[in-house]
């Protein structure tokens, strides 16, 4: 539309006629400065036919547009979000095998029996015999051993009663009472772990007994308001009769109904 009116407005003045008194001074390409002592005359018919031709090219369509070249491409936009892992793939072939290790340390040296080479005196193989009757009777002797456990709580000064068996070989242990009697004469190990009941400030006591003597005892403090153990082991020699329990000095346990928090326990370790 633009170059059209650049082509028509040069011609309009071309024919307008002299007699209009209008004075048109060209500036430029389309710059027109129209002369102040021409305003208020009709129009002539030059200026009608100008406006016959603007007309006439105003319904003519504008020429197409020419597509310019390609633009570059763009930068490359941020990464997206990483994706969900994928499922594991099937395992791998087995690998061949390891060097071999080195060799350990030798072991300790067994017991040596006198008399068994064959040569020495008879003092010797006397000496040997022994040996051999006492490793006899310390591992085909009388089994007994014993683990139980306290489910009801106990408090003050009384006899520990553990009525939770778990082992009785030999049944020297009674729950009724929570004694162990022994039976057969020897060198036998005891050990008890005793679980205060906490909360109120207060101790407790526990201690092993053989026939009325404290052989072993032991103290839970209650310091900071929590739970505590009372603990200790003993070895002793029992003759037939003798008993053996744990007792309280004081203070509360815990029985812990199924869980086995206080256990006393003991086994013979060979007889006399």
């Amino acid at each position: 539309m633009a170059v059209a009116l650049l082509v028509a407005v040069p011609l309009l003045l071309l024919q307008a006629p002299a007699e209009s008194g209008a004075h048109y001074e060209m500036m430029g390409t389309c710059r027109m400065i129209c002369d102040p002592y021409s305003g208020g005359r009709p129009p002539g018919p030059g200026s009608t036919a100008a406006v016959e031709a603007l007309q006439d090219l105003g319904a003519n369509p504008p020429p197409p547009f020419v597509q310019g070249p390609k633009g570059e491409p763009g930068r490359p936009g941020k990464p997206g979000p990483r994706g969900p892992p994928g499922e594991p793939g099937p395992p791998g072939p087995r690998g061949p095998p390891g060097e071999r290790g080195e060799a350990g340390k030798p072991g300790l040296p067994g017991l040596a029996l006198a008399g068994a080479g064959g040569g020495g005196s008879g003092g010797g193989a006397a000496a040997g015999g022994e040996a051999a009757g006492g490793l006899s009777a310390a591992f085909s002797g009388p089994r007994i051993a014993f683990y139980v456990g306290l489910k009801s709580p106990h408090e003050g000064y009384e006899v520990l009663k553990f009525d939770d068996v778990v082992t009785n070989l030999g049944n020297h242990y009674d729950p009724a009472s929570g004694k162990f009697t022994c039976q057969v004469r020897g060198i036998y190990f005891f050990t008890y772990h005793i679980l205060m009941r906490g909360g109120d400030g207060t101790s407790m006591w526990a201690d092993l007994c053989k026939n009325g003597q404290v052989r072993a005892s032991a103290i839970a403090q209650d310091a900071d308001q929590n739970y505590d153990y009372a603990s200790n082991s003993v070895v002793l020699h029992l003759d037939s009769g003798d008993e053996v329990y744990v007792k309280l000095d004081g203070g509360k346990a815990h029985g812990g109904n199924n869980n086995k928090y206080s256990t006393f326990s003991g086994f013979l370790l060979y007889p006399d």
